[in-house]
């Protein structure tokens, strides 16, 4: 999925610096208005993907850490089960007590490193989905700028010939 919208963004970089530019203006690119949307809306459609497979992930985190609170609860209970059944009531229970303190101590750190690590990644995924977002459409909005001002131009020029051509019309009204 993420290359999806990499290669989406890839094809608009490449369309842009693919176009050519008109004679008297080198810093400008004329682009396919149409292909330019087409690929923009394959990008917007593939973005609700990106962040699904994020939400999935931040999913399947809480349940590891509810799977893993579970185990540790029927840990503790199995470990207080046998301790009620050895002889030497005191120490076994001190024993059992502190290994489930153990356990869940271990088991609390896990599921706050596993925590931390997905936040991570889906906060690292979300900022590059939305920096390359931003990044193509910043140019395609610098790209529909630039057309917008070449073809003004193109059809001032076109306006001027017209004119030079019927000086009488101009006259005439």
């Amino acid at each position: 999925m993420a290359n999806d919208v990499n290669r989406l963004i890839d094809l608009l970089y490449a369309r842009i610096e693919e176009a050519r530019a008109p004679t008297l203006k080198p810093g400008m690119r004329i682009v396919d208005a149409e292909e330019m949307l087409d690929l923009l809306d394959e990008l917007r459609a593939q973005l609700p993907m990106e962040i699904k497979r994020a939400q999935d992930l931040l999913a399947a985190r809480e349940k590891f850490v509810e799977d893993a609170k579970r185990d540790v609860e029927r840990m503790m209970r199995q470990a207080e089960l046998e301790a009620r059944t050895k002889v030497s009531e005191s120490e076994v229970m001190y024993a059992a007590r502190e290994r489930a303190r153990q356990i869940v101590s271990r088991a609390e750190e896990r599921s706050r490193q596993l925590y931390q690590v997905a936040n991570e990644y889906a906060e690292d995924a979300l900022a590059r989905t939305e920096e390359a977002v931003q990044a193509a459409l910043d140019e395609v909005k610098q790209s529909r700028m630039r057309f917008r001002t070449a073809s003004s131009t193109k059809m001032q020029e076109q306006r001027e010939k017209l004119e030079e051509k019927n000086p009488t019309e101009d006259k005439k009204r």
